[in-house]
């Protein structure tokens, strides 16, 4: 598994044809008959050193980068030294990926005793313990918020980077901004935490600088999330959803910028709190 340089800071032309097929249906009268594109999704298996781990359901997409973000964002690994290979193998509906990790991330996983369900809706299914749900992460550095400017119009603008959602709808995005308010890349998935997962696999597999940048999701923001991004070093997270109380608080906690990008009105900063602002 080799890293990569960007290669591009354009969004894809066209959803991939893997990701979406063409399925018929007719209305309830059955007096018209057309046919629509629909999102397709795959059981992908995750074996960590030939130790079967999680079976998540994902779109047929962008799987390496899922794999990387998946690994870090769980906690799995500490960082990409502790992956050494990953190599997928299957077909259709039935994907698994082959994954080799230190020995020191594998004792660690060994430790958490986790056994996961995977879904596309929930990023804690099968999580044995509160202690694994509310794991103990480190607090950032601190950012300064982004510019206002660079939210501007960012719902339409976001909209190059999901020719998937366009073409068939149910899957979210994730999107990485640069330093320079510049939208870099996204990737889409029909699972929001599996979207993020992507998405940070893909920065650090193309090795592309987080500090100062902002990840942007589609979807309402929850606790998995959060976590997520505190693992990957992104200091700015912006929700075009709402996010919950316990997000709210782990957002302060770890001094994460939390913005919420509401469709007919100004910004909403969550965090860091108004009694911390200048």
């Amino acid at each position: 598994m080799n890293a990569q340089r960007p290669t591009c800071a354009a969004p894809a032309a066209d959803a991939p044809a893997s990701a979406s097929q063409s399925y018929q249906y007719c209305t309830l009268d059955r007096t018209n008959v057309d046919s629509t594109a629909l999102a397709e999704e795959v059981a992908l298996a995750i074996a960590y050193n030939d130790i079967s781990q999680a079976v998540m359901l994902v779109t047929p997409t962008d799987l390496e980068d899922f794999i990387v973000g998946f690994s870090l964002g769980s906690g799995i690994i500490a960082d990409i030294s502790d992956m050494y290979d990953l190599k997928l193998s299957g077909s259709g509906s039935a994907q698994y990926a082959h994954v080799q990790i230190s020995n020191r991330a594998f004792w660690n996983l060994k430790q958490q005793r986790r056994q996961l369900a995977g879904t596309s809706g929930c990023g804690l299914c099968g999580v044995e313990a509160v202690e694994q749900a509310l794991p103990d992460l480190p607090v950032l550095p601190g950012a300064p918020l982004p510019p206002v400017e660079w939210l501007d119009g960012l719902r339409h603008r976001i909209s190059a980077f999901q020719p998937l959602g366009q073409h068939s709808g149910a899957v979210h995005a994730a999107v990485f901004m640069n330093n320079q308010g510049e939208l870099l890349l996204g990737r889409e998935d029909i699972g929001r935490h599996n979207a993020l997962d992507k998405l940070i696999g893909a920065l650090i597999r193309q090795q592309i600088p987080t500090d100062g940048g902002v990840a942007i999701v589609t979807s309402r923001c929850s606790l998995e999330l959060i976590q997520k991004v505190l693992r990957a070093g992104i200091q700015t997270l912006v929700s075009l959803s709402a996010p919950t109380g316990l997000a709210l608080q782990w957002a302060r906690r770890h001094n994460l910028n939390l913005i919420h990008l509401p469709q007919k009105s100004a910004p909403r900063v969550y965090s860091p709190a108004m009694e911390n602002q200048p």
